[in-house]
This record gives C-alpha cells, structure tokens and sequence, in this order.
C-alpha cells in the first residue's frame, strides 16, 4: 500500500511534464508560424495554421525548434520574435512554417554516365566512335545499351532544367569535375541528377545545414535511388516543384559524420575518388603527390578534415592481399593476405587492439548501404542455428519456415535506424581473435569512435569518394554533430 502514493505522485508528475512539453512545442509552432507569415508576406499561407505547420509534422520537439530557428536563448539573443523565430532564408524557416519553398537559384549537379566516362577514358588515344565500340565488345560491354541508358540520363535531365527555368527559376548545371564550394554559396538549392552516389557527391560540398539538396533518379531502371526522389518525380518533376511551392513536404535533417585527424606525420590533403578509376599505384602515387603539396601534413594536433560522411566512413589497408615474396623459383610470386591493424576506443572506453578486414562507421542514412550488408545474415545462417537450438533441448517452439523467415527479417530490420538520428553504427569485418587480438564488440551504436592506425598503406574513405591517407601514429575521431546535418525533403504522398 505504502507504494500507491509513490506510484500516484511519479504518474502525475510525468503527465504534468508532458503536458508541459506539448504546451512549450504549441507555442514553438505558433512562433514559427507567425514569424514565417511575417518574413513572407507575399505568399498565402495555405490551408491554414495546418499548412503552415505541414513541413515541421513528423518531427521531435526539438528537432521541430530547429527547423524553425536556433532555439529560445539563440533567437533571444538575435532579437527574434519569439523561441523558434526563423533564422535565415532556406531550410531553417522559409518553407518549414512560411507555405513553401522556393530558391531563386538552383545548382544541378549531373553525373558522368558510364558512356561518358568510356569516352574520355579513351579520348586521348584518338579513338573513332566505331572504334571505341569494338573495344567495349572486347571487355564484354554493350555499346549500344551504354548510349541507351547515356540518352535517357540526357533526357531526364533536361526535363529537370526545363521545368526550372519554367519556373524562372536560374539554374547552373555543372558536371561533377566543375562541381565546387562557389557552386554551393551561388545557388538557393542544390539538386543531384543522377544516382546515390551523386546525391552523395552532391551533398559531400555542402556545409549550411539550412541549404537543401535534392536527389533526383535520372536513371531509375539501372539506379536503386534511395537517396532521391520517389520515380515518378523524374518524369513529372514539375509536380515535386509544386509540392514545394505549396509546403506539402517536411525537412529531413540526415545526420553526418565528422573526421578530426591527428598524430605525427599525418596527411589531412583529400584524394578525391569520383572521377577516377585509380590502380592502386596511382592511388598511392596520389596521396604521396597530395603529401607534397601540402604543407600540413606535419601537424599533429586534431585537424578536422573538410568532409562530411552521409553514408559511411571506412578504414582499413588499401589491398587485402598484395604479392609480398618471391619463392626460389625465378618469376615466381604469391601473395599474402594484409589485415588491417589499428587500436579502437568506443564512446572513450579502453582501446583495444585488433586485427581485421577493416573497419565500417555508419549514419543512419548509410545502415541501408554498405553496412547492413556487412552485417545482414541470410535465411540458411537462422535456419542452421536454430537447428543446433532444438538438438541441444534448448529450443521448444516447432521449427519451421515461417519462424527462420520472422527471426531474419527481425534482426536485419534491428540494422536500421532513422538518418535524423544523431548516433552511429560501427561494424568491425572479420575480426580475427586470437591470444593476442580480441574484439570484445564487432558491431553496435555509438556516439564517439577513436582509431589509431598500426597500418602500412591503409586509407580512410569518406561515402566511397574522398579518401585520406590513414597510417601508422594517425588517430581518427569519428563523430556525429547535430549541426553537420544534411537538409534534405520528404514530399508529401
């Protein structure tokens, strides 16, 4: 009985704090409402406080806070209106709570379609078109289903530019090589036609947490798109735009990665991987001329690195089995497998040393990517555990399809999270445990992960695009910073 009260008092004081917090996040959208109708005068406020409050619907509190401003004390300290007053044009306030969103000048960044990589890769060496065709036979690649998919890419970009410029709305369209910071500062908005890995090219320049990026699937037979649009938006791109004018959308922020690199020796100058198909002696070559460029490359305080991960960062030796000895016999190699060696600390636990195949740091944007494929495990896998379960008695419920199939989709679906959640994911691949190396954790979330590298030639790269040099004395200190967050759209279906 002496517990009721206890129970009553907590129950109450519970449901008092959560109706305070729903009264401060009324107040939040009202503020944000009202200075968004104030700083738009010029745009009706569509279907009432429900439209105005459209684009902030789906989100936490706080996040909702932020994407009308900076927060109580910050929009105070500014002079705002009130605690989630706007705090400049674009994702933070124009089209959160103002009706819509729409920039006066986009950049649309267009990916290199693997006819146009062919093409330059050969150009040099004079080739007709005739003769590049022959040679595409050669490596088993159909020329003609090349400039197929090359021409539909074409088209579905010009219909993004079209619909812009219908819109007179200015448009910039730059290829991948003449993508670069000016581009982002020029443009309202950026939009990437092509695939994921433009949209990650795209987004990779990109710093304003307010400035949106937008993926749009120029290739929807041939590219998976998660990152982009819904299909039908690449051959009805005008209804996306009037989407956006009228406010039937919500920001969503993808949290990134950030990279601070320290230690004796230590490179911070990128490698850009996008544009080129590098051996691995050129890739090497390329860090080495990158090294004596710079002259940074001697600091040893935390550097942070001028990239963001949207996917993933992953460390590891750049081959994993390189030609190491020659037997007695002349002309004679084999190969030894090269593991990855590095100490790791956890959300600043004990370092541990291990040996592996390399290491995955994930968002949740990247736990649909690389990571969930490290990880997944397949129906046989289940099928065969449960099996050993029921043989040693352990295991009561009846074995059959339906349970491997449930007990599957469970765990691969517990490999996902959200992209606005500000956590990671870290996978470590093929641990190798011995006496000697353990690997007390292979995979889990976190919130900080430190690496020191023990490695010869290992590289870190950032979203498969941009790599760093990542050898013996560097550390890495991988984290996740609410204010790297990627502005991007949910359109309303």
């Amino acid at each position: 009985m002496s517990s009721a009260p206890g129970f009553l008092c907590g129950y109450f004081c519970l449901a008092g704090r959560a109706a305070a917090r729903r009264r401060s996040l009324l107040l939040c959208q009202r503020a944000a409402a009202a200075a968004a109708s104030s700083a738009l005068p010029g745009l009706p406020l569509l279907g009432g406080a429900r439209r105005r409050l459209l684009a902030l619907r789906g989100l936490s509190p706080a996040a909702r806070c932020a994407a009308a401003g900076r927060g109580a004390a910050a929009a105070a300290a500014a002079g705002g209106a009130g605690p989630c007053a706007p705090r400049r044009r674009g994702c933070g306030g124009l089209g959160a709570a103002g009706g819509g969103f729409r920039p006066s000048r986009v950049a649309v960044v267009v990916k290199t379609t693997r006819y146009e990589f062919e093409q330059q890769r050969y150009r040099y060496a004079g080739l007709s078109e005739e003769d590049l065709k022959q040679l595409l036979a050669l490596k088993g690649s159909n020329y003609a289903g090349l400039l197929e998919r090359h021409r539909i890419h074409t088209k579905n970009v010009e219909h993004v530019v079209d619909s812009l410029r219908n819109e007179r709305i200015e448009v910039r369209l730059v290829k991948r090589r003449e993508y670069n910071e000016e581009t982002v500062r020029w443009a309202d908005a950026v939009i990437s036609a092509g695939g994921d890995g433009t949209m990650l090219l795209a987004a990779s320049k990109v710093f304003d947490k307010f400035k949106p990026v937008i993926g749009v699937n120029t290739d929807p037979e041939r590219s998976e798109g998660h990152l982009c649009l819904p299909v039908r938006y690449t051959h009805s791109f005008p209804e996306a735009l009037q989407k956006l004018y009228r406010g039937e959308f919500r920001w969503q922020w993808r949290q990134r990665i950030r990279l601070y690199l320290e230690g004796t020796g230590i490179n911070p100058a990128p490698v850009d991987l996008h544009e080129q198909q590098l051996s691995q002696e050129q890739h090497s070559r390329a860090h080495i001329n990158e090294r004596f460029q710079d002259q940074r490359s001697d600091i040893s305080g935390p550097h942070l690195l001028p990239v963001r991960a949207l996917n993933e960062v992953f460390i590891g030796e750049s081959l994993s089995s390189r030609e190491n000895f020659k037997s007695c016999k002349p002309s004679f190699k084999f190969s030894l497998h090269r593991a990855s060696y590095y100490e790791i600390s956890v959300d600043d636990g004990p370092w541990e040393k291990q040996k592996s195949s390399g290491l995955n740091v994930c968002t949740g944007t990247g736990s649909k990517a690389w990571s969930y494929n490290i990880n997944k495990i397949a129906h046989q896998a289940v099928e065969e555990i449960l099996k050993i379960a029921e043989k040693h008695g352990s295991f009561n419920v009846p074995l059959d399809m339906e349970l491997v199939q449930k007990v599957t989709n469970d765990y691969n679906e517990s490999l996902l999270y959200s992209p606005e959640e500000p956590k990671m994911f870290f996978s470590i691949r093929e641990p190798i445990v011995n006496r000697v190396f353990s690997s007390s954790r292979q995979r889990g979330f976190s919130s900080k992960v430190c690496v020191r590298s023990r490695c010869w030639d290992a590289c870190m790269v950032v979203d498969g695009g941009t790599s760093f040099e990542f050898n013996d004395g560097a550390i890495a200190s991988i984290m996740i910073d609410t204010e790297d967050a990627l502005c991007t759209v949910l359109l309303e279906e």
